[in-house]
């Protein structure tokens, strides 16, 4: 077995694990300032809505000798709006600028290909009406509404409330944090935006799914026995499935991370960039929720209940009898009626204890724990041998 393999075998035995609970509340504040920088880059710098959003013009030119920057001036000075020019792979040009309607297109268009050099005719012109972007966008909320209604219901009945409460904040993080990337990073809103926002709702989801299935099947009457509370069991949960939400979070970003760094750098970028940008934050936001907020925040939410406080205080006054037990003198007590189950009265003397399988006794106490010869079956106390005289 490889030493992950092994790691996960014993993460899932609960021998070794990391205590993700009992450390939640630095998690919460590290998300909180990761959620508050995402907000304010938000607010501060906005997005940077494509033209199927805002409406404009699309002009892709043949192959031209002229550079992406002289292009983009070029572009401005013509239109008076910002342009976003693309080099595509055949040398030509991909130009979007926003702002531009039917009226002024054609004379955008004109004036683009003096400036570049190219025949006007061979440019190819799309206009895009904001009253279109407008409709994505609604359709967009619309979407995310009704997959949040229908996450939440599902939660709700196959687990319980309080952990669809717990992976719709989770969901919400991830959204928030995605899109402040998206305002700090400057990328293009478009479209492949909105796919892959889409998309990662269900990534998000995966792992939030798995842990809870384990903290649900772990929980099972949790309230008849005193070894473990409801955090406890929790925290094992997750590290059960750690490697686990490891492995398949790193899969699902290499390819992820292709798109991103190959495909939009050097590939040219367009609706690569906007779909893989939205995928690879929101797949690493997601994976880190699952563990760090959504568990953490059922197993809050469910220590609030009365009996599973009541279960917390059987259980830490069992541990502390326990340790009260442990830390006596080896030799017993003075008082007899402080000895432990199974000790003698004092001055480490041994007494016999029953053997787990019957088959004996062992010494307890101070005594050297050798066993004594179990007396024969077939007599009995406080009769004859058997013999007839």
């Amino acid at each position: 077995m490889s030493r992950l393999g092994n790691l996960g075998a014993r993460l899932y035995r609960g021998e070794v694990g990391y205590d993700f609970i009992g450390h939640r509340k630095f998690w919460y504040g590290l998300s909180i300032l990761i959620t508050i920088t995402a907000i304010v880059g938000l607010v501060v710098r906005g997005l940077n809505m494509g033209i199927e959003f805002e409406g404009g013009a699309v002009f892709t030119t043949p192959k031209t000798t002229a550079s992406v920057e002289r292009t983009t001036d070029s572009a401005e000075k013509i239109s008076g709006h910002t342009a976003i020019v693309q080099e595509l792979g055949d040398g030509g040009m991909r130009v979007q600028i926003a702002g531009v309607d039917t009226k002024t297109s054609s004379a955008v268009k004109e004036k683009l290909a003096d400036e570049l050099h190219v025949n006007a005719e061979k440019i190819d012109a799309q206009l895009v009406g904001p009253s279109w972007g407008e409709q994505i966008a609604n359709k967009a909320w619309q979407g995310l509404g009704i997959f949040l209604v229908l996450v939440v219901i599902y939660l709700a009945i196959a687990f319980q409330w309080r952990m669809a409460l717990a992976a719709l904040i989770a969901l919400i993080h991830d959204l928030t944090i995605t899109v402040g990337v998206y305002s700090l990073v400057g990328f293009e809103v478009t479209p492949g935006t909105v796919i892959g926002l889409l998309t990662i709702l269900g990534y998000s989801l995966y792992d939030t799914v798995v842990v809870f299935d384990g903290l649900r099947e772990g929980s099972k009457n949790v309230t008849k026995q005193t070894k473990f509370t409801y955090s406890e069991i929790a925290n094992r949960s997750i590290n059960a499935t750690l490697v686990r939400s490891i492995n398949t979070t790193i899969v699902a970003l290499l390819p992820v991370a292709g798109l991103l760094f190959i495909g939009g750098g050097m590939l040219g970028g367009g609706m690569l960039n906007d779909i893989a940008l939205s995928l690879f934050v929101g797949l690493a936001a997601g994976a880190y929720s699952s563990i760090f907020i959504a568990t953490p925040l059922v197993a809050d939410f469910k220590e609030r209940e009365p009996q599973m406080k009541a279960l917390a205080k059987r259980v830490h006054t069992k541990r502390a009898r326990a340790e009260e037990h442990e830390g006596r003198d080896p030799e017993g007590p003075d008082d007899p009626e402080d000895t432990p189950p199974g000790r003698s009265g004092g001055g480490g003397t041994p007494v016999t204890v029953d053997d787990a399988e019957g088959g004996g006794s062992a010494t307890a106490g101070a005594g050297t724990g050798q066993r004594r010869q179990q007396p024969s079956r077939g007599k009995s106390r406080g009769r004859p041998s058997g013999k007839r005289r």
